[in-house]
C-alpha cells in the first residue's frame, strides 16, 4: 500500500449504524484533508461515491477539537450525521482524540460528540419546524396513495437539517417510490422520511429519500432521526415534557438494515433537543490519491 505524502491521503471506511460489518451506512473519512479545494473534495467523494464522506481538517472555532467537511456525491452539506458519528468514532478509535466529549466544528457550527468503544452520541442543532406540504400530494410524490397515509400531520422538522416526515400505514412503507420532478416541486427541506410508528416499541420504521442524493435512497440518515424526534413532539406521538427514547430503523429495503438510537427531550409539547447514537465498525483502510487542482 502506498503511504500518505503530498500526493496521497490516508482514508477509512466504517460502517455507522450497524449492527453488523456490511450493515447500516458505508462512510468514508479521509484525514488531513485541510490543504484540499473544494473542487479536489467534491472529486474525492465522487470517487468512494457513498452517500457521504468526512473529510477531517484543523478547527478553525476556538472551542472545537476537530473541524469536518460533508459531501454527498454532487454535494457538500453543512451537517449529517451518520457523517459526523463514524467521523468522531474513527478519530478516537485510531488514537487522534480521547474517549468521551469531542467537539466538532461544521457548516452549522460547534456540536458536542460522546464517543465509547462501540460508537459515538450526537447532539443536534437547534430544533426548527415548519408547516409541510399537503399529504396526498406528498404522498403521491412518493407513489403512495392518501389511503396510504396515518393520521399524523405533516411537518418539516429538523435539528441541523431539516427533512418532510410523512406518516404512512406500516405495509405502505416499502412500496415508496420517490419521482424526482415531483419531489422537486414541494418544499421537503432536504429530503422526506417516510415512516411508519409504533408507539408500543417507540420505533420508527423508516426510509429517506434526500434531494442532494438525486432523490436516491439513503440506508441510515442521522440528521432524519434527529429531526423524527422534533416531528414526534410536534406529533402529539411523545409525552409533552421530558425525554423520551425512540429508535428509527433504517436500511432494510437496502440490503444495510441500521439502527439508530434516538431521545427527544420535550417541554410544553415542543421539541428542545435531541440526539442521535449508533455504533460504528471499521471496514477497510488506505490511501488515495489527491486530485489534480
Amino acid at each position: 500500500m502506498a503511504a500518505p505524502g503530498p500526493d496521497r491521503l490516508s482514508y477509512e471506511v466504517v460502517d455507522v449504524f450497524a449492527p453488523q460489518p456490511y450493515a447500516g451506512n458505508p462512510l468514508a473519512v479521509v484525514f488531513d484533508a485541510d490543504e484540499l479545494t473544494t473542487e479536489q473534495c467534491q472529486a474525492l467523494a465522487f470517487e468512494f461515491h457513498l452517500s457521504e464522506t468526512s473529510f477531517l481538517c484543523a478547527p478553525t472555532a476556538p472551542d472545537a477539537d476537530y473541524r469536518v467537511r460533508i459531501f454527498t456525491p454532487f454535494a457538500e452539506l453543512p451537517f449529517a450525521g451518520h457523517p459526523s458519528v463514524g467521523a468522531a468514532h474513527t478519530l478516537v478509535r485510531t488514537g487522534r482524540l480521547p474517549a468521551g466529549r469531542v467537539r466538532q466544528e461544521c457548516g452549522v457550527g460547534v456540536l458536542d460528540l460522546t464517543v465509547d468503544v462501540a460508537g459515538a452520541t450526537l447532539g443536534g442543532g437547534r430544533p426548527t419546524l415548519d408547516p409541510g406540504p399537503d399529504p396526498a400530494a406528498l404522498a403521491a410524490a412518493l407513489g403512495l396513495s392518501a389511503a396510504d397515509l396515518a393520521d399524523s400531520p405533516v411537518h418539516v422538522a429538523g435539528c441541523g437539517l431539516p427533512f418532510a416526515y410523512l406518516a404512512v400505514q406500516p405495509g405502505a412503507v416499502d412500496r415508496a417510490r420517490p419521482d424526482q420532478g415531483a419531489l422537486d416541486l414541494l418544499g421537503v427541506g432536504e429530503g422526506v422520511s417516510v415512516l411508519s410508528w409504533d408507539a408500543g416499541t417507540a420505533t420508527a420504521y423508516a426510509r429517506v429519500f434526500a434531494g442532494d442524493l438525486r432523490w436516491g435512497e439513503d440506508p441510515a440518515t442521522g440528521s432524519a432521526a434527529l429531526g423524527a424526534g422534533v416531528w414526534l413532539a410536534a406529533a402529539g406521538l411523545v409525552p409533552a415534557d421530558g425525554t423520551a427514547q425512540y429508535t428509527v430503523r433504517q436500511g432494510e429495503q437496502l440490503g444495510r438494515p441500521s439502527v439508530l438510537s434516538c431521545t427527544v427531550t420535550t417541554a410544553d409539547g415542543a421539541a428542545t433537543a435531541a440526539t442521535v447514537a449508533g455504533t460504528v465498525l471499521p471496514i477497510a483502510s488506505g490511501t488515495i490519491r489527491v486530485p489534480a487542482r
